[in-house]
């Protein structure tokens, strides 16, 4: 009856490095999302304690730690989901899921809505560009064998 767990340690220091990947593309994504928003027209760059001066500096705080956790918990999702198979169905679900739960939870919908739903398609495409490149940045990881799929170890 008693079976033994799959989470070893050496499964849950796989789980950290994924979660830590995943955190870090995402907030690195995310800071240039973020900064492409804020920068006017490239004829005139302001200065650097502009962006991150009052509300503007805790707006891309709070907006860069909801990105860490994200692309955190997208990295632990995505290595359980896709283990050892190499379904590319499977791998882009997982990237589908994430984006279309984040991109919708940002859009107020009336406002969405009588926008033509423009703040959707670019909330989801946002969210695509974050998820898409923690996928592409796990799955080197993995190529590389810095970080082993759920259940080799």
């Amino acid at each position: 009856m008693n079976q033994a767990s799959p989470f070893t340690p050496a499964e849950r220091l796989e789980s950290l490095k994924a979660a830590l990947c995943g955190a870090i593309c995402a907030g690195l994504l995310s800071l240039a999302q973020l900064l492409s928003h804020r920068w006017p027209p490239l004829t005139r760059l302001p200065p650097l304690r502009d962006l991150f001066s009052s509300l503007a500096g805790l707006t891309l705080l709070v907006t860069g730690a909801i990105a860490l956790l994200s692309g955190a918990l997208f990295a632990l999702t995505y290595r359980y989901a896709i283990r050892r198979d190499d379904n590319p169905q499977l791998k882009a679900g997982v990237v589908l899921a994430f984006t279309l739960v984040r991109g919708l939870a940002q859009v107020d919908a009336g406002s969405a809505i009588a926008q033509n739903f423009w703040p959707f398609l670019a909330a989801c495409g946002e969210s695509l560009v974050l998820f898409g490149g923690c996928a592409i940045a796990l799955n080197l990881a993995l190529r590389w064998q810095w970080l082993q799929p759920f259940g080799e170890k």
